[in-house]
């Protein structure tokens, strides 16, 4: 028998209750960018999952747990290869929407028994979280340098925490500095040290270990890198263009540069956090405290142009991802770094140091400053340091503050 269709590919007996969740799916879908080709690939999985609907003529309230992951596997069924791993795929997201609705209950994923290592894990992002108040991306690396030094030193099961001693932390190091790029190694002992004073405070060890971690130099006698005016402002040119991408990054560069964020503080940034009346702008700093700015009119205006003639998607964050779907905010600040390195690309030039991140930006705007007469308190001000020793690196730029304290070379009889 031939099922008569319409010009949208809709079926024309499609009167049922899940036919027109199907279809409000479809259209959300069509609305977050999806091509019309995707968009296919779903209406096709999803049709399958209708049509068994209706052939067990299940009404609204049927679809409990067990019924929908009954409903799944028959939808999957002679699915094989790469087609069913995809067809499960936008299946899920079918069956998630139907759980939105209310209409169906998403099957509950089978429970995992505890073990003694995930109740360690999350004990410890708990105290990451409330007690030291850390941002999630940095609970993330602690936790994962909680699990790497169990395997080291425990294997897979979670063994006698007070079994551990220095000698098994130092070897830890050890094995993870070995072929380890110089710049990170001043996390490896950080987090680490973050780890052992935990379970000294939880209890979980009679000694702080954390105590017995060395401090591995990183070459703090050197200089920030930075980058002079004219360099960032042909950084900032090359990445703008007419299209939403050129736009968005052109608008991302610019809040670095003129306000000397931090990554991960430009991809936080929400559509409320913009007070257009008072021309400020909330920063989302680390250690979650919150600080207010101004807003140049020259990041404003391209904010506004990237908000009108880019931006699409119902996201509260202000930058988004322009792939599909598009409302997606970034799950990491990585893309600066990636916006970054492709302007210098573009523009040939040379950065300063071999690994281009985003803190070029934020040195650049220190060193800026003090070179037009602003003071380090005002530079600490801007750049939301929270302690004035952090600021003074940038001391060593100051030349003619430094010439005042120098003292005078003893020269003849003064010589001794």
């Amino acid at each position: 028998m031939t099922i008569a269709r319409n010009s949208g590919g809709e079926r024309a007996d499609e009167a049922g209750w899940q036919w027109s969740h199907r279809k409000t799916f479809l259209e959300r879908l069509g609305a977050q960018g999806y091509a019309a080709v995707t968009i296919q690939e779903y209406r096709t999985i999803a049709g399958r999952l209708c049509e068994a609907i209706e052939k067990r003529t299940l009404r609204i309230g049927d679809l409990d747990g067990a019924t929908t992951e009954r409903l799944r596997h028959a939808v999957l069924s002679g699915i094989t290869g790469s087609a069913r791993r995809y067809a499960k795929f936008c299946l899920g997201r079918f069956i998630e929407h139907l759980g939105e609705a209310g209409v169906a209950t998403v099957p509950e994923p089978p429970a995992k028994k505890a073990t003694a290592l995930d109740r360690l894990r999350d004990e410890y992002e708990a105290y990451l979280r409330r007690q030291r108040g850390l941002a999630e991306s940095t609970i993330a690396h602690c936790t994962r340098f909680l699990e790497r030094f169990v395997a080291f030193r425990f294997g897979a099961e979670l063994g006698d925490l007070n079994a551990i001693t220095p000698d098994d932390i130092v070897a830890f190091l050890c094995k993870l500095k070995a072929g380890s790029k110089p710049r990170r190694y001043k996390a490896l002992p950080s987090h680490l040290r973050s780890l052992f004073k935990f379970l000294f405070w939880s209890g979980k060890t009679r000694r702080n270990l954390a105590e017995s971690l060395p401090r591995v130099a990183t070459g703090t006698d050197h200089l920030p890198r930075y980058l002079k005016p004219e360099e960032i402002q042909r950084l900032i040119a090359a990445v703008r263009t007419d299209d939403a991408i050129g736009r968005r990054n052109y608008a991302m560069l610019l809040v670095m540069a003129r306000l000397g964020l931090r990554a991960p503080e430009v991809i936080a940034i929400q559509l409320d956090d913009i007070d257009w009346r008072t021309g400020e702008i909330l920063i989302r700093g680390k250690g979650k405290l919150l600080d207010r700015m101004p807003l140049p009119a020259e990041v404003g205006e391209a904010i506004v142009d990237y908000l009108r003639n880019g931006r699409a998607g119902h996201s509260r964050a202000l930058f988004v991802s322009a792939r599909t779907p598009h409302h997606r905010p970034f799950k990491n600040a990585q893309i600066v770094n990636t916006v970054l390195e492709d302007a210098f690309r573009k523009t040939g030039l040379k950065p300063p140091q071999k690994y281009v991140g985003s803190h070029l930006l934020r040195h650049s705007l220190a060193t800026d400053m003090l070179r037009k007469g602003a003071s380090l308190d005002e530079v600490g001000d801007v750049l939301r340091h929270r302690s004035r020793m952090t600021t003074t690196i940038y001391a060593k730029y100051d030349i003619d503050a430094l010439r005042s304290i120098a003292r005078r070379w003893p020269v003849g009889g003064d010589a001794r």
